[in-house]
């Protein structure tokens, strides 16, 4: 099965499973992103369990609409979100991320890669 955003469900990478939110390549696209994150959570919804999730950044305009609506994203997904790898945020975006991050309060292990096979590793292996 694939995701609205084309991953496939579940994936499972040493040993692990994961779930990749393809929110980058929208570039100042910000409609098609809104949308895109929309339909992942509802397909999050019915999966109906804790998910590992990495999330792709690359080539998406960051801007401080995004990082609301990536906030209210996370939030409402959180009750199936065990814990949260970024990739290709850039340093300044990682930053503001985790200020938007720390504020709304989000408790969940949230790290950053330049890397997905980094990402994925680190989901999978790391408490």
């Amino acid at each position: 099965m694939k995701s609205p955003g084309g991953s496939i469900f579940p994936y499972y990478y040493k040993g692990g499973e994961i779930h990749c939110l393809k929110y980058g390549s929208k570039y100042r696209d910000e409609g098609t992103l809104f949308e895109l994150m929309r339909q992942e959570e509802e397909f999050i919804f019915k999966t109906n369990k804790k998910l590992k999730i990495w999330i792709d950044m690359y080539k998406t305009s960051v801007t401080s609409a995004v990082l609301n609506e990536l906030i209210n994203n996370l939030t409402n997904l959180d009750p199936y979100n065990e814990k949260l790898a970024f990739v290709g945020f850039s340093r300044i975006n990682q930053w503001r991320f985790k200020r938007y991050v720390n504020k709304a309060g989000i408790k969940k292990p949230v790290s950053y890669f330049s890397d997905p096979e980094d990402a994925k590793t680190w989901l999978v292996y790391e408490r």
